[in-house]
């Protein structure tokens, strides 16, 4: 049973004619109950009847079941589809981090992310001691962007001990980036002997 409201352009129904199935053409609405379908039959021929409330009973609607209908719940369509936007960013943008971010790079730190360790990927760890070089700035962009391709998770930063605090705080003032900072103590209160496991809280978690 269908309602005459569910039947619309386009709709494919059995009852109209007999038990055969028709295409919905146009629907023409005489009041709130009544109104007039133009349709056509499986060779083609095109028809028009007069349906009524009391005519619901017998009408059927076929469920589309097209490859091209699409179904889907509108926000999460928008939602993923803006996911999906941000995450292919670098492609429209390849300096991407830079535009986003708090920082006025110098040009051998584009270019050694960008030309150097970027296209070097994938890369399991990364030493760098050159002092005075804006080691901090290098790697807040190389960070951001390798979170925005969705290629790091996790991060741990090896820093001397007296600039832990300074790196923590620049890598958040100028790239939003939040760290732990991970210190004996931590590691010795650590019930199950894996701090890391225990501070998996979200999808990414980093320390320095």
């Amino acid at each position: 049973m269908a309602k005459l409201e569910e039947i619309t352009v386009g709709s494919i129904v059995f009852g109209i004619i007999g038990s055969e199935r028709v295409i919905i053409v146009a629907v023409n609405w005489c009041g709130s109950s009544v109104f007039e379908v133009f349709f056509k039959d499986i060779q083609g021929n095109a028809g028009s009847q007069w349906l009524y409330r009391e005519n619901e009973g017998r009408l059927v609607i076929e469920e589309k079941n097209l490859p091209w209908s699409f179904d889907a719940d509108s926000d999460t369509l928008r939602l993923v589809s803006e996911a999906y936007r941000i995450h292919l960013g670098h492609l429209f943008d390849p300096y991407l981090v830079v535009h986003t971010s708090s920082i006025d790079p110098l040009p051998h730190q584009i270019f050694v992310v960008y030309q150097e360790m970027l296209p070097r990927l994938p890369l399991r760890y990364i030493l760098a001691d050159d002092p005075g070089s804006g080691k901090t700035i290098m790697t807040g962009l190389l960070i951001k962007e390798l979170i925005a391709r969705g290629d790091l998770k996790r991060c741990l930063i090896v820093s001397p001990g007296s600039l832990a605090e300074q790196w923590q705080d620049e890598l958040y003032r100028k790239f939003h980036l939040r760290f732990e900072i991970l210190t004996n103590d931590r590691i010795e209160a650590s019930v199950t002997g894996n701090v890391f496991s225990e501070l998996w809280k979200n999808l990414q978690d980093f320390f320095v």
